[in-house]
C-alpha cells in the first residue's frame, strides 16, 4: 500500500514567520496535533506540535503571539514521498520515535501528513495491507522510553 493511499491530503500547514498563537488556533480549528511549516510556497521547512507550543509558551515570559513558530520549530524533518510504500514510513517512525511524517513530492511541496492515526485506522488482520502486528511494533518503538545513560552502562557490566 502506498503512502498516498491513506495519508491525509491538503494538510494544514504554517508560514514560518506566524506566532505560537496563530498555530496553536490552526490546530483547534483543524483538530490536528501538528503543523508543517511552510516558505517559499508549500516548501517544508520544519514542524511544530502542540507540545512544541506548551513547552514554549510555559518556558518563556512572552505572550504567544509575541513568539514566531521560527523561534520554535523542529528544523529536522523527516518525510515521505507520496509513492512510498507504508512499511517505509513504519520503519521511519520507530527509528525516528515520530507519529506523523509530512508527505512531500520530488519538487519538494508539502502534499499531505501521513500519521499514526491513518495507519491504524487502515490496518487489517488479512491481507496485503497494513498489518497490526507492524502497526503494534511501530507504536511500541515510538512510546518506548529511553534508557538512561547510567542504567545502559551499569547494563552491560
Amino acid at each position: 500500500m502506498k503512502v498516498k493511499e491513506i495519508m491525509t491530503p491538503n494538510a494544514k500547514a504554517i508560514w514560518l514567520t506566524e506566532s505560537l498563537a496563530d498555530a496553536a488556533q490552526l490546530m483547534w480549528e483543524n483538530d490536528c496535533g501538528v503543523l508543517p511549516i511552510i516558505k517559499d510556497g508549500r516548501k517544508d521547512i520544519g514542524m511544530i506540535t502542540d507540545r512544541d507550543i506548551c513547552m514554549a509558551a510555559a518556558m518563556r515570559d512572552k505572550n504567544p503571539s509575541g513568539v514566531s513558530v521560527e523561534e520554535v520549530m523542529t528544523g529536522l524533518v523527516y518525510s515521505l514521498d507520496p509513492e512510498d510504500e507504508i512499511d517505509e514510513a513504519l520503519t521511519a517512525m520507530q527509528e525516528h520515535k515520530i507519529r506523523r511524517l509530512p508527505v512531500i513530492n520530488a519538487e519538494g511541496e508539502l502534499k499531505g501528513i501521513l500519521s499514526m492515526n491513518d495507519i491504524v485506522l487502515n490496518a487489517r488482520t488479512k491481507g496485503d495491507d497494513i498489518a497490526y502486528g507492524d502497526v503494534v511494533k511501530t507504536y511500541q518503538a515510538i512510546c518506548e522510553h529511553p534508557v538512561p545513560a547510567t542504567a545502559s552502562a551499569t547494563a552491560g557490566m
